[in-house]
Order: C-alpha cells, then sequence, then structure tokens
C-alpha cells in the first residue's frame, strides 16, 4: 500500500526578513516530470511532479539562490532527474544521490564531476522510508566515496544511531544526518539517540540539517516543540549545521508546509543574524563546494 504523497502549496509567501545573498536551501527533492524521468516500479510513495521549474519558482520567492538536490526515495537508484538539474544549473546546484554499491568506479566519478557531493542512504529500522541501501552498502561504498571527496548522508533515527557508529568510524569522510535526526518531539531533547547526536556534533564528527521540524512534530503550523531541538543543534555546533525546506515535502499526512513560513521560523529560531549567515551561506559553501 502506497503511503499519501498530496503535492506542496502552490505559492509560498515571502518571508519576512530580507533572505542574505547566496543563501542555500540544502535539502530538497525533484520528482518528475513522470513522462521524462518515470517512478521507480517499486516505490512507498507516488509524489506528483516537483521538476526544476516549480523548484526554481519557488527559490525566487524565498530569495535562495543556490541548493542542493537530495535524490528521492521515488525515483529509487535512477538520478536522470537529479543529473538533469545539475547540467541545467551547475553553478546554482551541488546533489546528494542514491546508487547501488555495485555502481562502477567510472559512473560515481562522473556523478561527482556532475555536481554531486554525497550519497544518501536510509536507516530508519522502525520508520516510513526504509530503504535496503542503508549501513551495508555504505560500508561497501565508503572507500570509494573517500578517495572522490564525497560524503554520507543519513536518513536515520538517531534512537539508532549508537549501533550505526561502527560504520563511520575509520573513513575519513563528512556524515549529515538529515531531519534533525528525525525524532519524535514528545520525547524531549534529553532523549538518549538527540543527546548521542549533539555530542557528536559538538565534537565535530557529524553535521546535522535543520530541515523538517514538520516531520519532528505534530503542531502546525508553527512546529513550536520543535523549537528545543533546533536550537539544542545550533548551540552544539553551528559551524557544521546547514538548513533545507525538504520541498516538496513527500509523504506528508500532515498539513502542507509554507515554504516561506519555514524560512520564518529558522530566522526566529535563530535570532543572531551572523549565526543564520553562517547556517545559510558558508556552512553550504563548504560542505557541497559551490563555486565563486
Amino acid at each position: 500500500m502506497e503511503l499519501p504523497c498530496p503535492p506542496p502549496l502552490a505559492f509560498a509567501t515571502r518571508p519576512r526578513l530580507p533572505t542574505p545573498p547566496g543563501a542555500c536551501d540544502a535539502h530538497f527533492h525533484l520528482f518528475g516530470p513522470a513522462a521524462r524521468f518515470p517512478y521507480a516500479p517499486q516505490r512507498a510513495y507516488t509524489p506528483p511532479d516537483a521538476p526544476l521549474e516549480k523548484l526554481l519558482a519557488m527559490h525566487a520567492q524565498l530569495g535562495i539562490e543556490r541548493g542542493v538536490v537530495v535524490q528521492g526515495n521515488a525515483h529509487g537508484t535512477d538520478n536522470s532527474a537529479l543529473l538533469d538539474a545539475l547540467a541545467r544549473e551547475p553553478h546554482r546546484l551541488r546533489a546528494v544521490a542514491i546508487v547501488k554499491d555495485t555502481i562502477s568506479d567510472d559512473a560515481l566519478q562522473r556523478m561527482r564531476d556532475a555536481g554531486v557531493r554525497g550519497l544518501r542512504f536510509h536507516h530508519m529500522p522502525k520508520g516510513r522510508g526504509y530503504s535496503a541501501l542503508g549501513l551495508k552498502s555504505f560500508a561497501a561504498l565508503a572507500p570509494r566515496m573517500a578517495a572522490l571527496g564525497l560524503h554520507v548522508q543519513f536518513m536515520m533515527d538517531v534512537a539508532f544511531l549508537d549501533e550505526a557508529l561502527p560504520y563511520f568510524e575509520g573513513w575519513h569522510l563528512p556524515v549529515v544526518i538529515d531531519h534533525m535526526g528525525n525524532v519524535d518531539a514528545a520525547l524531549g531533547v534529553e532523549q538518549p539517540g538527540f543527546q548521542l547526536m549533539c555530542r557528536l556534533l559538538a565534537e565535530g564528527r557529524l553535521w546535522v540539517k535543520v530541515s523538517g521540524a514538520y516531520r519532528v512534530s505534530k503542531r502546525y503550523p508553527d512546529y513550536s516543540d520543535a523549537r528545543s531541538f533546533h536550537e539544542a543543534i545550533v548551540k552544539a555546533n553551528p559551524d557544521q549545521v546547514v538548513w533545507g525546506t525538504d520541498w516538496p515535502h513527500p509523504r506528508l499526512e500532515e498539513p502542507m508546509p509554507d515554504d516561506g513560513h519555514l524560512l520564518d521560523l529558522f530566522n526566529a529560531w535563530t535570532p543572531d543574524a551572523a549565526l543564520r549567515h553562517r547556517i545559510l551561506v558558508d556552512n553550504p559553501l563548504r560542505l557541497y563546494g559551490f563555486g565563486p
């Protein structure tokens, strides 16, 4: 049975504060058009088309100048839509792909040359979004990733972070956890997995995306119980935090968020303008290697 996947809002509101030049949306997906980029035969959900043109219109409304396309599960390991976007916007976009661990060295190098800067894996043993491309696939690919300067991004429930740590040891490549560790806000910031993530972040051993507040919280539209998680992450190590919209918000059963409001929440939860600049501009510049 497929999960529901409604479309994003047709229009985003303009943020209350001006967005700094060079700001980056470090986590969004592109889907379709299905007529050109078919969805994977085996998938958990079928998204409405969310092509590059709609993404760029949303970014223009928010004042976003850079972005990171993250491969969505609906396309499986076929990264054609992602690579097409990189070819069309080589200065504006970078990407995080999903690949099989049997990918050839030449194919992986071509992805790196095209603008792919990381590979995404899943470790959600009890959550939605399970994928067979998890810790073992990462272990198989890690040596080649390190050689190419690629980072690893995990869609991970940090309640299981401790069992993933042995897979991270020994590889000199950045580890990025998306959606604030996919925590349950109802369990509070003292939950062990979140505390472990923050400790590793403070030690410089992880990066964290402060994205998906609406996946952490059920309190639409302001997601107030996600704020303490956001603040704890930023406090732990603001030099290794990036922000993203998660547009077009796939697999969402709650009311659809307004991307302009999500940026307003980021600004409100990060009141220091210098910190906002670091997270929106400086950090993604380092992690994703945007050119001048």
